[in-house]
């Protein structure tokens, strides 16, 4: 089922507020498909996204930074917390139980290390659900790495 573009940019447009509201990014930018939202943080540049494609939502971190995503994925095998375990835990502490996150790890073909979840439910979900996701991915990432170790 297709959504109607209106629909889609309500929908984000209601992410990126929550997501402003929220104070845990830096800048929040909305386009016709997707809600970026700055890492704040992060020694690195690193942003976390909503995607709208269709009628699915992938939320994901991303950056051009090998060196960011290294110390990521080194602190995930220091601490022996899988990264699906962390989103869990924190989908938990915002309200939504019940949930097992697939998290996919990867250089994209724009050449940004990539974490993304397909939003279980896609855009029906709903704005409060899909933030809830992206709230999530800030919590589970921040305290990983250098995603706080900036100035």
């Amino acid at each position: 089922m297709t959504q109607a573009p209106t629909q889609v940019q309500t929908l984000l447009d209601l992410i990126a507020r929550e997501a402003r509201q929220s104070g845990v990014f830096g800048e929040v930018v909305v386009s016709s498909a997707r809600v970026e939202c700055a890492a704040k943080d992060a020694a690195e540049p690193a942003h976390y996204r909503v995607d709208v494609a269709e009628s699915d939502v992938v939320v994901s971190l991303v950056t051009a930074n090998r060196w960011l995503s290294e110390s990521i994925e080194s602190d995930l095998l220091h601490h022996g917390d899988s990264m699906e375990e962390l989103v869990e835990e924190e989908l938990v502490e915002l309200g939504m139980s019940g949930v097992t996150p697939t998290i996919q790890h990867y250089r994209s073909d724009d050449k940004l290390f990539t974490f993304r979840s397909s939003v279980p439910g896609g855009v029906s979900a709903g704005a409060k659900a899909i933030t809830t996701w992206l709230l999530a991915y800030e919590a589970a990432f921040r305290n990983l790495g250098d995603m706080s170790g900036g100035e």
